[in-house]
């Protein structure tokens, strides 16, 4: 099922060739500015039209788009709710935060969706990004402008199963999700490198759109069931409210990878 609402314009903008969506990070122009690992992650998406997603962008930017099969129809984007662990970030050459009382390791949900610029750049907008400590996600909201909150954070690990859960402080917003890891994917398909190998974030700031690139070792992937999901946070985040109550299209897990980001650049 498709989720669908009003928008107020054509969402498909004049643009160059749009990148190759590749699972092999590009070189990363320039030397990085941060790294962190992003360990024990879970992907859980639905799709959408793209009137959803449109009216909720940064300029020069507008719905990246592929259908389940793997081409790109024009009118299919995806809504992913992400969970994971930041874990060991540093800021080279300095040594990871953690050594100084865990302050770069956190629980992190958030809700993100794929874009393009009208420089063929793919990449990702966060609408919301819910961290589990107050400075990181403090410091992150003013130094790149992404839509950092200080939420209650929450991690339990079963067996094969894997949960997160986050309260967005001072709010009644909430997102608990739990999946059952199942087998590696020997070779992802074009859908699964599009939702999880992204080379940057397009982050709108002053009537202005920055492009943070980005670079890891590509996803060892596992295929996932949800087996449990309440959130709030995707229908705070501007989408439609009924979104999910639906079965997600795709489930993935990770156990994770070391990223590096550039700065910005236009």
């Amino acid at each position: 099922m498709t989720a669908t609402v009003p928008a107020g314009g054509d969402p498909v903008l004049p643009g160059g060739p749009v990148d190759p969506v590749s699972a092999t990070a590009p070189a990363l122009p320039g030397r990085p500015w941060i790294e962190q690992a992003w360990r024990d992650v879970v992907f859980v998406h639905w799709r959408v039209d793209v009137s959803a997603v449109a009216p909720l962008l940064p300029a020069g930017t507008r719905p990246d788009t592929m259908g389940p099969d793997g081409s790109d129809d024009g009118v299919t984007t995806w809504v992913g709710l992400i969970a994971f662990s930041f874990e060991d970030t540093r800021f080279p050459p300095l040594g990871p935060l953690g050594r100084t009382g865990g302050l770069g390791d956190f629980l992190e949900v958030n809700v993100r969706v794929y874009t393009r610029d009208d420089t063929g750049r793919r990449g990702v907008v966060f609408l919301s990004l819910d961290a589990g400590k107050l400075l990181p996600a403090a410091a992150a909201r003013v130094v790149t402008g992404t839509p950092y909150h200080w939420a209650r954070a929450g991690r339990r690990q079963d067996g094969d199963r894997t949960a997160y859960a986050v309260h967005r402080h001072g709010t009644h917003l909430r997102s608990r999700l739990e999946v059952e890891v199942g087998e590696p994917i020997a070779e992802p398909t074009p859908l699964e490198s599009f939702l999880t190998a992204r080379w940057g974030m397009h982050v709108g700031r002053a009537g202005r759109t920055a492009w943070w690139p980005n670079e890891h070792d590509a996803w060892v992937l596992h295929r996932a069931t949800l087996r449990g999901l309440r959130d709030d946070l995707v229908r705070a985040a501007g989408l439609p409210a009924a979104l999910t109550e639906l079965e997600p299209d795709s489930v993935l897990y990770s156990p994770g990878v070391l990223t590096r980001f550039a700065g910005p650049r236009a």
